[in-house]
């Protein structure tokens, strides 16, 4: 860990978050040499951390050594210059190990994704963070989302709890209730944008002080995606309308026509740039050809933004 807490927190609560799809070779199994390009890639552009190995990456999709890897690799490249964030998560001993590995290798902290269970009861939630906060030194934030969302009374439980918990990220897009956790536990954690291209959330994020996201597009339009964080920030409506109706709207209708496609298409459009990564892993399914080619004009578009 090369970052103060404090840092972290400055970090991942103020600027862009970047996520990295995860690099494989042509018989799937994890490129080391690509996945160094593509980080050394995402540093040179203007982003406040690196979330390795999250959602984008294919979290739930590597094995223990893969994860290892990708994490020692990120922390190797990215050099100190930005903090390091990968994920942990699945089950309470899972969870831990992926902390202990992400520690080892000199992570600023873990992104802490859901249990693996069709449904949680809130203390349970607690409980489940809570252990796998208590096992390592770094820095936790937790991501609120699918069968892992807990309420305003919960969160504050668990900040009461573990000092080491610095953040929520948001994945559900409950505007009232990520308002409610916000006003309850106030400044205490810092917040972040986690709904599916969170860019679409991005004004209702920032009306209740939610001010950065996680996005995924920056894998293959790191400029745009820049230009309208920062159109975001200064109050441009006019820039923040246009990018919005002429790129996030029809990328988003492309992204609901199948599950999965918000990691699917992100690879997609990385190969459309010419920094491909591989296909996604299974149950994941790459886009069809058809919806490449449109997903390319989207890109083409992107550009006169």
């Amino acid at each position: 860990m090369k970052f103060s807490r404090q840092d972290v927190k400055q970090a991942i609560g103020d600027g862009l978050l970047s996520f990295p799809i995860t690099d494989f070779d042509a018989a799937g199994n994890f490129d080391q040499e690509s996945y160094r390009r593509r980080l050394e890639w995402f540093i040179s552009h203007e982003i406040s951390a690196v979330f390795v190995a999250g959602g984008t990456g294919e979290f739930f999709n590597l094995t223990m050594d893969e994860y290892r890897d990708i994490v020692r690799v990120a922390v190797e490249t990215v050099d100190g210059k930005l903090p390091v964030i990968a994920s942990a998560g699945l089950s309470i001993g899972s969870g831990k190990a992926y902390a202990q590995a992400a520690e080892e290798a000199g992570a600023d902290g873990i992104l802490l994704m859901p249990p693996y269970l069709t449904e949680c009861p809130q203390d349970g939630l607690v409980e489940y963070a809570r252990q796998i906060c208590d096992s390592t030194k770094i820095n936790v934030i937790y991501y609120n989302r699918g069968n892992g969302i807990m309420n305003a009374d919960s969160v504050q439980k668990l900040a009461d709890s573990c000092d080491n918990l610095i953040g929520l990220k948001d994945g559900k897009g409950d505007i009232q209730a990520l308002n409610k956790i916000i006003k309850t536990v106030g400044d205490r954690l810092v917040y972040v944008g986690g709904v599916p291209t969170a860019e679409i959330f991005a004004e209702a994020y920032l009306s209740i002080g939610v001010n950065t996201y996680s996005s995924a597009v920056f894998n293959f339009v790191p400029e745009m995606a820049v230009k309208f964080y920062k159109e975001l920030r200064k109050g441009n409506r006019e820039v923040v309308k246009q990018i919005t109706r002429d790129f996030f709207i029809p990328f988003v209708d492309l992204r609901d026509r199948k599950s999965g496609y918000a990691v699917s298409l992100i690879k997609a459009g990385a190969s459309i740039i010419g920094k491909p990564a591989g296909d996604v892993r299974a149950p994941l399914v790459m886009p069809t050809s058809e919806e490449s080619r449109q997903l390319e004009a989207l890109i083409d578009a992107s550009k006169k933004l």
